[in-house]
């Protein structure tokens, strides 16, 4: 019977699995879904209390979006704030959502592979939260769980950027010092090490290693600046009551946070907050934007916006102008956005980001001009201002990039060292 190892890219936006023949020692395939669950609002006996992936978003759409779609699961990972949530009468803890992801995909590679695989290299962000120690060995013990409950017995981990490093490492023809930058949607992750194809499968890299560092900023870190400069006006930000004739004030802009990131929109199930909203509402003379906000919470549309939004993004690293368009509910959006702005929406990110990457590349005592390639890789490596930020600081090197959503996953599939190299 053929052995095979699976290596998983858990992501905050797509997940990926590449599965690795270990006899042949070949990648049969790679397999992509979107991190994405969604719980329909109601569930007869012969129908699944919750669909995944791809399957997500058409459901919650058919569904009138009226169910618990839960998008970005990774960034919970890290929070200790989030204990459970309660979904179709039933708790669910960070590992139990997790393991609904890699559950679906291991499914779905066993059915390829005729073989249920119990072995898996697991890819991790550099710092799952800012080189926090307590939620980093949080979120590792959680997803080790989740590793667990999905059906693997024998699991290792491996930081993302490495496992992207790895794929790249199969590229090359002669020995490199790389740098390798993974943008994500949830973090920034960098790793500096030495490749070498003639070391391809080698059992121990620990040497290759140079440094290793990250920040917790992503793509879903720019959707959600976007979201504040320029969605939340469309929801009432600006909107001014008088609970008192004669003293208009504004409606707090806390509220306006909230609809920013998917996860914070539990916010509203409150029945204090819904109250309030109700009376910002009438005291404002039901203002129509503020209305807005109203059918966003009442009808769980925040997805949805944020589809626009990305949508918006993507057309943006190619392009001067992109439109962001949305139209569902009476609620209407169609503002054209040039570079130049959402550039300036997500510089303060970029900044954070580039510091970082000085304080790394002095920490680490790594000379720029000693970088003999770049790679970048993940989904936020697009990102036009992103692109621009490693041409300026490495106007010497060319920017390499494989799939970037496959990359890590792949590199991973390459990590069966992990297995044998214990020490």
């Amino acid at each position: 019977m053929n052995k095979f190892l699976y290596g998983i890219d858990f992501g905050t936006t797509n997940s990926a699995l590449s599965i690795y023949d270990e006899e042949k020692k070949e990648i049969v395939t790679t397999i992509i879904i979107p991190s994405l669950i969604y719980f329909p609002s109601t569930t007869t006996i012969n129908e699944a209390k919750y669909v995944i992936g791809e399957n997500a978003i058409t459901s919650y759409l058919s569904d009138g979006m009226k169910g618990r779609f839960i998008k970005s699961i990774k960034q919970i990972l890290s929070r200790s704030s989030f204990t459970e949530t309660r979904i179709q009468n039933k708790r669910y803890n960070a590992s139990d959502l997790v393991t609904l992801i890699l559950k679906e995909l291991k499914e779905r590679a066993d059915q390829i592979t005729g073989y249920d695989c119990k072995k898996a290299v697991i890819g991790r962000p550099v710092f799952f939260d800012d080189d926090n120690t307590l939620k980093d060995t949080l979120a590792q013990t959680r997803l080790n769980k989740a590793a667990e409950n999905a059906g693997f017995t024998e699991v290792r981990f491996q930081f993302e950027p490495i496992g992207a490093a790895f794929a790249y490492e199969k590229t090359i023809q002669h020995k490199e010092k790389v740098l390798v930058a993974d943008l994500g949607g949830g973090t920034t992750d960098f790793t500096y090490l030495i490749l070498d194809p003639a070391k391809v499968g080698s059992k121990d890299r620990k040497n290759d290693m140079m440094a290793t560092g990250g920040i917790y900023i992503g793509g879903d870190s720019f959707d959600s600046a976007f979201m504040w400069e320029k969605g939340t006006p469309y929801f009432g930000k600006n909107t001014v009551y008088e609970a008192t004739p004669g003293k208009p004030l504004t409606v707090p802009k806390s509220l306006f946070a909230n609809i920013c990131s998917w996860d914070k929109m539990n916010f509203f199930n409150g029945l204090r907050i819904q109250k309030d909203i109700e009376d910002y509402y009438y005291y404002s003379g039901k203002d129509v934007q503020f209305k807005n906000l109203i059918t966003l919470i009442e009808n769980n549309l925040g997805y949805s916006v944020f589809q626009a939004i990305e949508k918006t993004k993507i057309g943006l690293s190619d392009k001067e102008k992109a439109a962001f368009t949305y139209r569902n509910m009476g609620i209407a959006i169609n503002e054209e956005i040039n570079l130049d702005t959402y550039n300036s929406i997500i510089k303060k990110d970029i900044v954070r980001i580039n510091e970082y990457l000085n304080e790394f590349l002095t920490n680490n005592n790594i000379d720029p001009l000693s970088i003999d390639s770049l790679f970048l890789t993940g989904g936020t490596s697009m990102v036009s201002a992103v692109q621009n930020l490693f041409k300026t600081k490495f106007p010497h090197l060319k920017i390499n990039s494989g799939d970037n959503f496959k990359s890590v996953a792949k590199g991973l599939a390459y990590s069966g060292y992990l297995f044998e190299n214990e020490h």
